[in-house]
């Protein structure tokens, strides 16, 4: 082996002062051909100067140079030379040996080798067979997994259990598609997987198609179901609390043996109507289902929020188709199939909210509901507007508001739509009373003041208990004739269904507290309605004493009718008794009681009028004092003591005492005015004695009513007759003079005027009558009496 040297670079020495340029470049040519540097240069610049035989001669001359030093090195080298030839000559002869030695092994060797490379042979050959059975085997064992894998998806198709059938897809596509060995099947993989989603895609959407078109008439019975079921709960509300007012009325008036028991109301049933045994749906028919598969089918086909905007749009293109309000209808007709949709339609989207997995949003939820309200408040509004039947109005709010209760116990909230109903609370009433003014002026045209005859107990029971309108808690024996004409139980029913609608309109829509309201109302009807309608009655109708007395006798039975409406507007509003009669105000039909009052007065004055016409047969002039009453108050005692048995028969007492009243005064006033007249010209104080014993007459008369009237009242109607008698008192008085003095005419003479004392005054001063008979003449002795009450007459007139 011989070592490589680095080559040295030689480096041209600079060129002396007078070198010349031929020098200069055998210089650089050394050095380039020395330092094994490209000549290309030195040739071209040769070439390019023409001079080529100047570098040949350079070369030559360098050549020349370096024969030296070849010498020198190859005469340094030779004796190493010749030492290394030497060395392998020896190491020939070794390798000699060494190649008969190796030769022999190789021998040896092959003798023992080609049996075993004959066994390995085989080895490696079965090894490859059974490596290729294994490869087979595997292969097989994937096409047949795949295959297995192929026949459940097929499986799951025909039993329509897609989302088997995507796992199945899904495992093929995860284990096996990329492993498969068989291109056949592969391509049919590749080929048909997606082709299985699309058809299970196209399914489940048809499936779901179906199930939107199903669950609109699903939705609508729900919501009949619910809005029934919400109408049953009120129903057993209004159960209890009826039984909880009987209860506090019975506490209230300290009854015994009362029974107190506690009801347990029945389970939720509104959240039965989605949780029943149908799959955890409730009733039949709502099955959710094929939404939900649907919804797990897109999931995993990854087309999860397609799915969901396909759902919410679909819904909401639905929910605006169940606004639409068909004009060949009527709403009243339809107003339940339209509400009970959108709470049906609501109902399900809950229960899709709670259990769907995310499918829909509660703000969407939200949204849509806000829309419905918007929608059905203005449906109501319009509709409402066109309504002129306030029982057409009721029934819808009253469906409306079970509408709310609905949707209420499932979260929604229902402000707005009782904002509508509160808004047209005014309207309702109004067609309610106008309603109500037609009924009563049939009823009370149908009248034909005549008492009511009832020869049932049913009939008691409908027209005097149901109003409590009896004076005693016996039962009466049949057939009974009652004190009121049929008007009163009429109008009370007219005015109880009023007080009854009133409340069922006030009632389930958002007011806790709406007594006042329903109160306001019954205080227009009965003043507005009822007492005008009677006052109309009374002053365009009544033309007999019979007519009037029952008129009158009917207005006193309306009072307690009243009160009874009152009570039974509290109870319904739940307001107890205790505080209604606090507010409790004064009767409202004081406007026809008293024109009732009045027009009977009125009659049985133009029947006294017919008597009182015989005063005139009275002799004024008489020289004896009668020996018994005149004969106008005979006919006067016997009408008025005919008029009080037959009036006590229905009037009550204080009815009847007004009028007794009311007659007596005009009694009291025309004897007054007989002796005020121009008729009587003069009278003498035999006469005044005679009417003073008519007066004593009417007075016992007044006093027998004791039995009937309490004595203060028979007093009071004793001093019906005040007028008259403190005239016939003055007239008869030995002092009339007394007159004058203020405290004792204030406390004797309060009821006269000073007027009509001087002008009667004056008639029995012309009498020429024994006591008075210097009334005349001049120069004779004056009477006493005559000369006091000439002093009354003259000091009188200078008054006036």
């Amino acid at each position: 082996m011989s070592s490589t040297k680095t080559r040295r670079k030689i480096v041209p020495a600079a060129a002396e002062n007078g070198d010349t340029a031929d020098k200069q470049d055998q210089l650089l040519l050394s050095a380039s051909i020395c330092n094994g540097e490209d000549l290309g240069p030195f040739v071209r610049k040769a070439f390019a100067s023409g001079k080529p035989e100047t570098l040949l001669h350079l070369l030559k001359n360098f050549a020349k140079s370096k024969e030296s030093e070849i010498e020198d090195v190859c005469r340094s080298h030779y004796q190493d030379f010749i030492m290394a030839v030497d060395d392998l000559r020896s190491l020939l002869s070794d390798v000699d040996s060494l190649k008969s030695s190796l030769s022999d092994s190789n021998s040896r060797l092959q003798n023992v080798a080609v049996p075993l490379l004959d066994s390995l042979d085989s080895f490696v050959e079965a090894k490859n067979k059974c490596s290729n059975i294994s490869l087979a085997i595997n292969s097989l064992s994937t096409c047949v997994n795949v295959t297995e894998l192929c026949s459940r998806a097929n499986f799951h198709l025909s039993k329509n259990n897609f989302y088997m059938a995507l796992k199945c897809l899904d495992s093929i596509e995860n284990n096996f598609q990329d492993k498969t060995p068989s291109s056949t099947l592969k391509r049919m993989l590749e080929k048909q997987i997606p082709a299985i989603r699309v058809h299970i895609e196209r399914k489940v959407s048809k499936e779901f198609g179906d199930w939107l078109v199903e669950i609109r008439v699903v939705s609508r019975n729900l919501g009949q179901l619910a809005i029934g079921q919400a109408s049953a709960a009120r129903q057993r509300e209004e159960e209890l609390r009826i039984k909880q007012r009987q209860a506090e009325e019975q506490s209230r008036l300290s009854l015994r043996d009362c029974v107190y028991a506690l009801e347990e109301e029945d389970g939720d049933e509104i959240d039965g109507i989605v949780d029943g045994s149908n799959g955890g749906n409730g009733i039949s028919g709502f099955d959710l289902t094929p939404l939900y598969r649907a919804y797990h089918v897109h999931q995993t086909l990854g087309l999860e929020d397609k799915f969901r905007q396909y759902y919410f749009e679909n819904r909401k293109l639905q929910l605006t188709s169940d606004f639409q309000v068909s004009s060949m209808t009527p709403f009243l007709e339809s107003h339940q199939t339209f509400f009970a949709q959108i709470a049906g339609f609501f109902i399900v989207e809950d229960r899709v909210l709670r259990t769907g997995g995310g499918l829909i949003t509660k703000m969407e939820v939200e949204n849509l509901w806000d829309t419905a309200v918007s929608k059905m408040c203005s449906v109501l509004e319009d509709q409402f507007s066109r309504m002129q039947t306030a029982n057409h109005l009721l029934l819808i709010k009253d469906y409306v508001s079970l509408l709310g209760v609905t949707l209420r116990r499932f979260g929604y909230p229902i402000d707005a739509l009782l904002d509508v109903l509160s808004k047209h609370r005014d309207k309702y009433h109004e067609l309610l009373l106008s309603d109500c003014r037609k009924q009563i002026a049939d009823a009370l045209s149908a009248d034909k003041f005549e008492q009511m005859y009832m020869k049932k107990e049913y009939e008691y029971s409908m027209n005097v208990l149901s109003f409590q309108l009896q004076t005693s808690n016996i039962m009466p024996a049949f057939p009974y004739i009652a004190p009121f004409s049929s008007m009163v139980p009429d109008c009370c029913r007219i005015v109880r269904s009023f007080v009854e609608d009133s409340v069922s309109f006030m009632s389930y829509g958002g007011q806790l507290e709406f007594y006042d309201v329903v109160k306001k109302y019954l205080d227009r009807l009965l003043t507005e309605v009822l007492d005008a309608a009677l006052l109309k009655l009374i002053n365009g109708s009544i033309s007999a004493v019979t007519q009037a007395m029952q008129m009158a006798a009917n207005m006193a039975v309306f009072e307690r009718a009243c009160d009874f409406l009152f009570r039974h507007a509290a109870l319904l509003s739940g307001i107890p008794l205790r505080i209604a009669e606090r507010g409790r105000r004064q009767f409202p039909l004081t406007k026809a009681r008293d024109a009732a009052e009045d027009t009977l007065s009125g009659l049985l004055k133009q029947k006294v009028d017919g008597f009182m016409s015989l005063i005139e047969n009275v002799n004024w002039m008489a020289d004896d004092p009668p020996q018994g009453e005149n004969e106008y108050v005979n006919e006067v005692i016997i009408f008025l003591e005919t008029l009080v048995s037959t009036a006590q028969q229905i009037l009550p007492a204080q009815v009847l005492k007004r009028v007794l009243e009311d007659v007596l005064s005009h009694i009291s006033e025309m004897i007054v005015g007989a002796l005020l007249g121009e008729s009587v010209k003069k009278f003498s104080i035999n006469a005044i004695i005679g009417i003073d014993v008519d007066i004593k007459l009417l007075e016992s008369f007044a006093e027998n009513q004791t039995p009937l009237l309490s004595e203060a009242d028979a007093n009071q109607l004793k001093s019906a007759l005040i007028e008259s008698r403190q005239m016939v008192n003055l007239l008869t008085s030995n002092h009339p003079e007394n007159f004058l003095n203020p405290v004792i005419r204030e406390r004797n003479y309060n009821a006269l005027d000073y007027r009509k004392v001087v002008s009667i005054s004056e008639k029995l001063r012309d009498q020429s009558e024994r006591l008075f008979s210097s009334f005349g003449t001049r120069g004779a002795k004056q009477n006493p009496k005559k000369k006091s009450l000439d002093m009354l007459i003259k000091r009188l007139k200078e008054v006036n």
